[in-house]
């Protein structure tokens, strides 16, 4: 059993894992540990259950949207230079196989 230490809301926790679990889960407190921020942040000095509270709320949340099929803005801009990249290429390829010269 691997031992990892997260630091989530200014406090340490101790918890137990799967050995080669270790990065996964620290992952995941780094996560928790930024939405326990933006909790304090929109609740001020709340106290600590409520924060995590607030936190656990607004990584549900995200993770409903998700599951919902809710856009990712960052996937779906990707997705467009994608496409947009492919245009070009296509359109180059076309030139080239006319006799074009590419610039």
């Amino acid at each position: 059993m691997a031992q990892v230490t997260l630091k989530v809301g200014g406090r340490r926790y101790e918890l137990a894992c799967r050995d080669g679990e270790e990065p996964h889960l620290e992952l995941l407190g780094t996560m928790v540990d930024a939405k326990a921020h933006q909790a304090a942040r929109a609740l001020g000095n709340a106290n600590e259950p409520r924060q995590l509270l607030l936190a656990a709320l607004l990584l549900a949340d995200e993770l409903s949207e998700l599951r919902a099929g809710a856009p990712d803005p960052e996937r779906d801009s990707t997705a467009r230079a994608l496409q947009t990249l492919a245009q070009r290429i296509e359109a180059l390829a076309e030139r080239l196989e006319n006799g074009g010269v590419a610039s």
